[in-house]
């Protein structure tokens, strides 16, 4: 297993921008996908981003294509989720994901590992 740490939430505007960061543990952190989840109160968790392990593809949800950019940066074993032209429907708890199966980046259910979250909050 590895240890997922998420980092950088907080309280923003309406139209306004924030990056998180996931830092991982161990030392294969380059061959796996990562994912970006989040969940709001009442909610199911939802997929929002994915990008693989070298970094050259990425995926995104449609509710926040354009508007946010999935990165990582494998010699800091992190992934981070900058966050741009925020809306108060964008608030929600962000975790963070490895991807160990070949199922669909999009299903929880393709990720064995998870951070502890980091509440994200865009008032109007």
């Amino acid at each position: 297993q590895v240890q997922l740490v998420e980092s950088g939430g907080g309280l923003v505007q309406a139209g306004g921008s924030l990056r998180v960061s996931c830092a991982a543990s161990g030392r294969t952190f380059s061959t796996y996908t990562m994912g970006w989840f989040r969940q709001a109160p009442g909610n199911e968790r939802e997929f929002v981003a994915a990008i693989t392990g070298s970094g050259l593809t990425t995926f995104y949800a449609d509710s926040v294509k354009g508007r946010f950019t999935i990165s990582r940066d494998n010699a800091k074993n992190t992934v981070y989720l900058q966050m741009n032209t925020l809306k108060p429907g964008d608030t929600a708890v962000y975790y963070c994901a490895r991807k160990n199966t070949g199922s669909s980046y999009y299903y929880t259910e393709s990720y064995d590992s998870w951070g502890q979250g980091t509440q994200v909050t865009v008032s109007s």
